[in-house]
């Protein structure tokens, strides 16, 4: 199998909360299809759904691109966001900056960053409080 990329715009929340998701809905039905391996799916569905959803709640949205390669899969998620003003602190499960209208849908429990990290192999996060975030994340096949 060659290599294939995919890109997605991630809504804000304002704009289509229920739309964030669709992305990852998308990358994981495509996953299936080309008979990757189930475990990197379900890993790859669940940490790209915590970022867009993040996304849609903290940065007004933004984009996702997906490389599919044999071996593994990346995940950049870009926003133009306010930043994350202290990674450290919001790698903690449970802390959150999520305002309440979010919380009262069930979501904004601090535990986007956290899960993103745990279903990946890597994950990288780049970001300039003003300006942006970006992370990449990689799940291998096996």
């Amino acid at each position: 199998m060659a290599g294939l990329e995919l890109k997605y715009a991630v809504p804000s929340a304002e704009e289509d909360f229920l739309g964030a998701g669709e992305a990852s809905t998308s990358v994981k039905k495509k996953l299936r299809q080309i008979g990757y391996n189930p475990e990197a799916v379900r890993k790859v569905a669940i940490a790209m759904y915590e970022g867009e959803i993040n996304m849609a709640i903290h940065a007004g949205g933004g984009e996702a691109e997906v490389e599919i390669l044999p071996q593994s899969v990346t995940i950049k998620l870009i926003d133009h966001g306010p930043g994350i003003a202290d990674v450290e602190k919001a790698m903690q499960e449970g802390w959150s900056t999520a305002p309440e209208e979010v919380r009262s849908l069930g979501f904004g429990a601090g535990m986007g960053l956290p899960n993103m990290k745990k279903y990946t192999d890597t994950m990288d996060i780049e970001t300039e409080v003003g300006k942006g975030t970006t992370i990449t994340m990689v799940v291998n096949a096996q």
